[in-house]
């Protein structure tokens, strides 16, 4: 019976947070079959690379001819949080969950792992697991709802829908600019940074975004490093 709570309380905790990933999920598939790419490579795509922002940024950068090395590490750094998140979550789980680590890690999102993070209880793997799996789930399904919808639409209303990668980030970086002056310097410092890079043509396409990343995250270390401090 406990085992049956765990999972009633993973599908309604979870279902109203991973309904919004319907409509991003729709955009990217609208986005990656613009972009060229095959039903399959379009799953495949979201089944590998997990993060929607990273599936996002792939994408983006195939468009502008980056090489298959640039757009790994970029993908790659952006999802180096989720090294963190699972090693924070490890914590978290009881001793049957963590015999599942194993499917667990690679699975975290932010999203699951914001839910999970909330118990106030150890975390059965009756609870995660199906938590991750409902996440995904809405996301594969319709991301394919999304490219078949791209046969449909006109093609002036689907190629608007390349914009949605912007609106993404941008729904990301504004809360926290809004809290912090640091984060806003690190984000307009890799603004900076991407575009001058861009502007002088020194590396091959697509490196810019991976140097902005790069450089603009050593900066930020120490900047909120000694935010930390001050606010201790």
């Amino acid at each position: 019976m406990k085992n049956y709570s765990e999972i009633k309380h993973a599908i309604s905790f979870g279902i109203p947070v991973f309904i919004s990933y319907i409509p991003v999920a729709v955009t990217f598939g609208l986005t990656a079959k613009n972009s060229g790419f095959s039903l399959f490579e379009t799953f495949a795509f979201s089944f590998f690379v997990i993060t929607g922002s990273g599936q996002f940024m792939a994408v983006n950068l195939w468009n502008i001819n980056t090489n298959i090395l640039g757009i790994w590490f970029t993908v790659f750094l952006m999802n180096l949080r989720l090294f963190l998140m699972s090693s924070a979550l490890n914590d978290k789980l009881s001793k049957r969950a963590k015999k599942y680590l194993f499917l667990i890690a690679p699975l975290v999102t932010d999203e699951s792992f914001a839910l999970s993070t909330l118990q106030e209880k150890k975390i059965e793997p009756e609870f995660i697991i199906p938590l991750q799996c409902i996440g995904h789930f809405f996301w594969w399904f319709f991301t394919i709802i999304g490219y078949i919808m791209g046969g449909f639409l006109p093609k002036n209303i689907s190629d608007s829908m390349g914009i949605a990668i912007y609106a993404l980030f941008i729904s990301m970086l504004v809360p926290q600019m809004k809290k912090s002056l640091s984060i806003t310097f690190i984000i307009l410092l890799s603004g900076f940074i991407n575009w001058s890079i861009k502007y002088l043509k020194i590396f091959p396409s697509g490196w810019n975004i991976i140097l902005a990343i790069i450089i603009s995250s050593f900066v930020g270390s120490f900047i909120l490093k000694e935010e930390v401090k001050s606010d201790e």
